[in-house]
């Protein structure tokens, strides 16, 4: 079963401290007041803007620090390592950091299946590019591997193999570059093999296989402090963050697409839904999946989604928002029936 986005008592037990993390990724330097970081990469980190995601989890964790560091969100949805570079300009360089965190690669692995995805020489070609850009421009990068598509242990994942590949592209590059390295997908993978006893497909660290939920958020966070700083640290959930106590309003919504749609243009309307939360402060909880009961009684409706919130002043900022709009526009022509159904919860 996914994990609640409310049940994060556990989360930092998950996440736990972080072993073999001794040295920076920015090497010997480290960090410095009045460093600013860019973290670049598509809607798991256009996601991690949100209340809850990882990057304001970081941004969290420097504000509460001694030494002053500011940190950006710069992820857009569906992007791969061509995307970043045709934005750098606009939207890393003219920020002007000092470093820039590049956490790309499940688009360019994901979107393979459609023939859309990135070649393993674009990929490597195009990483070294940024790299020497952002290196021109006077700052220090640090890479990222890109993490999973599919939690299961047993190396059933589709695209398993792939995302080794591309993750020792990465690695290589780092190297080669003389760029820091957050090893994600190694870690991931560590951590599912202590965690995922029943080889689920996703649940643990991320809500559909491949974006994040709390509890990913929080792994993802822990990563990037200790990454960055060269120190072991589980990164603590912002109390302005909290699950509330009290009612909820929950907003459910189920779709049944039309016999047809292609499976790309679904894990696009998927990935949509997933930005709602960055885009609309009254949300203060999401969750999403597909369909997997045995019962068989989901009478066609084949993915569902939890959209919380505080009280129906929430709900009815939310429903006319323009990112919402957005959604319904993008949805709406793919759909053959939707069911929306609210309740307050304790």
């Amino acid at each position: 079963m996914m994990r609640s986005l409310f049940q994060l008592s556990g989360v930092l037990a998950i996440v736990g401290m972080l072993a073999g993390v001794s040295s920076s990724a920015l090497g010997a330097e480290g960090l410095k007041d009045g460093d600013r970081i860019v973290f670049l990469g598509d809607s798991i980190t256009q996601g991690g803007v949100g209340p809850k995601g990882y990057v304001t989890l970081v941004r969290d964790h420097f504000a509460h620090g001694d030494t002053k560091i500011e940190v950006i969100g710069a992820g857009i949805s569906g992007n791969k390592v061509p995307d970043l570079e045709r934005r750098l300009e606009k939207d890393v360089i003219a920020k002007k950091p000092s470093i820039v965190v590049i956490y790309i690669g499940i688009n360019d692995v994901w979107h393979s299946q459609s023939g859309n995805g990135t070649s393993k020489e674009n990929f490597d070609a195009g990483l070294r590019r940024i790299i020497e850009s952002i290196n021109k421009a006077g700052a220090r990068v640090v890479l990222c591997t890109p993490s999973v598509i599919g939690e299961k242990t047993d190396g059933s994942n589709k695209f398993d193999a792939m995302l080794e590949e591309y993750s020792e592209i990465s690695r290589k590059v780092a190297a080669e570059t003389k760029s820091g390295m957050i090893d994600l997908r190694k870690a991931f993978l560590d951590e599912l093999k202590k965690t995922n006893a029943k080889n689920a497909a996703q649940g643990l660290l991320t809500g559909d296989t491949v974006h994040l939920n709390d509890a990913g958020n929080q792994f993802v966070a822990n990563q990037m402090v200790a990454g960055l700083t060269g120190t072991p640290v589980a990164v603590k959930e912002p109390a302005a963050t909290k699950a509330p106590t009290g009612k909820v309003l929950r907003h459910i919504v189920l779709f049944q697409f039309k016999e047809g749609t292609k499976q790309e243009k679904i894990d696009e309307i998927v990935k949509h839904f997933n930005t709602l939360p960055s885009k609309i402060d009254s949300i203060i909880a999401f969750e999403g999946g597909t369909d997997n009961s045995p019962e068989k009684l989901a009478a066609g409706f084949t993915h569902g989604f939890v959209v919380s919130f505080k009280d129906e002043k929430g709900r009815d900022a939310y429903l006319p928002h323009k990112a919402h709009q957005e959604f319904v526009d993008l949805v709406k022509p793919h759909v053959e029936k939707v069911l929306v159904f609210d309740f307050w919860a304790n």
